[in-house]
């Protein structure tokens, strides 16, 4: 199914060129705007991407484990509260999303990371 070309050129204009190009089993560090009252601040979330959606409506979730706890969240390509995404590490994968990851723990969710051997 084609998106209209009047829709095309509108999320072709909103559409953000500031995030780097990364995929599912990188570890990404995602700047995030918190509002508390009156002040605004940056809070980071840094994790691995598990699964990416493209398109205009397109996101990203993210996992990292928090006090043994997995947390994960999605976040939208085009959403205002994402300030900058930046690409801290890359794993190789085969799968294009991760979602195996959540059973995992400890050294069993360990990935190999790209250029490196052995």
């Amino acid at each position: 199914m084609s998106i209209h070309p009047i829709m095309q050129k509108l999320a072709a204009k909103l559409e953000r060129t500031d995030i780097p190009e990364f995929a599912p089993g990188d570890t990404v560090r995602v700047q995030v705007k918190i509002k508390e009252g009156e002040k605004e601040r940056l809070q980071a979330f840094e994790g691995m991407c598990i699964a990416r959606r493209k398109g205009p409506q397109g996101s990203f979730t993210v996992r990292k484990m928090s006090f043994g706890q997995g947390v994960e969240r999605i976040f939208p390509f085009n959403s205002k509260v994402v300030d900058k995404v930046e690409k801290v590490r890359s794993y190789e994968v085969r799968r294009a999303k991760l979602f195996y990851l959540r059973g995992l723990r400890g050294k069993a969710a360990r990935l190999r990371e790209v250029g490196r051997t052995a």
